[in-house]
Order: structure tokens, then C-alpha cells, then sequence
């Protein structure tokens, strides 16, 4: 029987504080210390660019980023420029693609399908965009994906907008694009909480990876 997906909820935290402790399980799930575990988060308002982002696609100057308290940080993901910030699901799977046939394709069609998988329930028809990952709806776009597969485990991962910021949206070209950011909310009959999409996108990532969820606290991962 396959061992659990733990799940790691973080609640609200900055950026730096969650990369920290997605670099920490990703060293301890290579030297075989931890089972393969999805944290998720809500983050400080932080722009984020990609190995193969720029600094071009930011359309503010530094000042106005001070004026609305976002962060910005260069980062070792695939990708371009993303935000990430309040109303906003994040989801970070630290993943050994050992177990999945080393296919690194694979395992973003994954991330794309679990959150496929929860609008679908929500009664948003979202889609997919060949050459360009993500959750599209039309032309809009209602989540990003962006890994890194070092060792074959996996971390960084995607971010689904619940109720997020337009204007700070309106600040880049997100992921390298002059595109239309749309939230779920905006889409939705009825609003929907951050939790519950949270949950709905781990467990149909669970059901992917044929695993049984299971939550977990950092001090019980930390300590293991």
C-alpha cells in the first residue's frame, strides 16, 4: 500500500519562510528522511521572477513596489514573472518523480489537472493552453505553474487565484505575457474560500497519485 501525501498547511506566510522550509524537505525527501509531503500557503504580497523571467516584465518602478508593501524576488523556478499574494492558493509539492517515471511533463499535466479537477466542481470551465502552462479560462488566465526538479524531487510548484488583487496583477506581465488575470470568485456563482479550494486541489492531487491525504505539522516533518 502506498505510503500517504502529507499535507502541510501553512496558513498566511512571506515568501522567503516558505522557500526555506520547501529547500529543507526537499533535502530531506532526497536523502529519504520524509515521504513526499504538498505544502500549502497564502502569501505576502511578493512578485517572483523565473529563470527565465525579466525584470522587463515588471511594469512599476521600485518606489510604487515600496508604496504597496510587495516584495520582489528572483527565484530558481522555471518561468517568467508571477505574483503571489492574499486570495490566493498556493501549493508546493515536494514530490521524488522517481515514483512517477522521472517524467517531468507528467507531473505538470498533474498540477494542471488537480486544479482542472476543482473548478470543475466549482462550475468553472477552465482549460488548458498548449505551449503555455497553466489554467486558462478563454484568454484569461486563473493559474500558473511554475517547478523545479532538482534530483529528481520536485518544488515550487502552482498558484490558483481565489480572490486575488487585480491591480497588482496590472503591475507585470504576468509570466511574460500581456494577459488578463481572473479569480475564481470572479467566476463562481456563489464565493468560495481559499480553504476550501486548498483542500479540493491536494485531494484531487491525491487521487492523481493514487495517495491518501494526511495532514502534518512542520515540528512533526522537521523532527523526522
Amino acid at each position: 500500500m502506498p505510503s500517504p501525501l502529507l499535507h502541510l498547511p501553512l496558513g498566511r506566510a512571506g515568501y522567503e519562510d516558505a522557500l526555506a522550509l520547501q529547500k529543507a524537505l526537499h533535502a530531506q525527501r532526497i536523502a529519504g528522511r520524509c515521504d513526499d509531503v504538498v505544502v500549502t500557503v497564502e502569501h505576502d504580497p511578493v512578485f517572483t521572477i523565473g529563470r527565465s523571467g525579466s525584470r522587463d516584465h515588471l511594469l512599476i518602478p521600485d518606489s510604487v513596489l515600496e508604496d504597496h508593501g510587495i516584495e520582489l524576488r528572483e527565484v530558481d523556478r522555471g518561468g517568467d514573472i508571477t505574483y503571489h499574494g492574499p486570495g490566493q492558493a498556493v501549493v508546493y509539492p515536494i514530490l521524488d518523480l522517481r515514483d512517477q517515471g522521472k517524467d517531468v511533463h507528467r507531473y505538470i499535466w498533474m498540477l494542471e489537472e488537480s486544479v482542472l479537477r476543482c473548478v470543475a466542481g466549482l462550475g468553472i470551465d477552465a482549460t488548458r493552453k498548449e505551449g503555455f502552462p497553466g489554467i486558462w479560462v478563454e484568454d484569461r488566465k486563473l493559474g500558473s505553474i511554475g517547478v523545479r526538479v532538482r534530483n529528481w524531487v520536485s518544488y515550487h510548484g502552482l498558484a490558483l487565484n481565489v480572490d486575488v488583487n487585480q491591480e497588482h496583477f496590472r503591475m507585470i506581465n504576468p509570466c511574460g505575457l500581456s494577459v488578463e488575470m481572473v479569480s475564481i470568485n470572479d467566476l463562481s456563482a456563489e464565493p468560495v474560500s481559499l480553504e476550501t479550494v486548498t483542500e479540493s486541489v491536494v485531494e484531487a492531487l491525491g487521487t492523481l497519485l493514487d495517495r491518501e491525504i494526511r495532514w502534518v505539522t512542520a515540528e512533526e516533518l522537521m523532527d523526522t
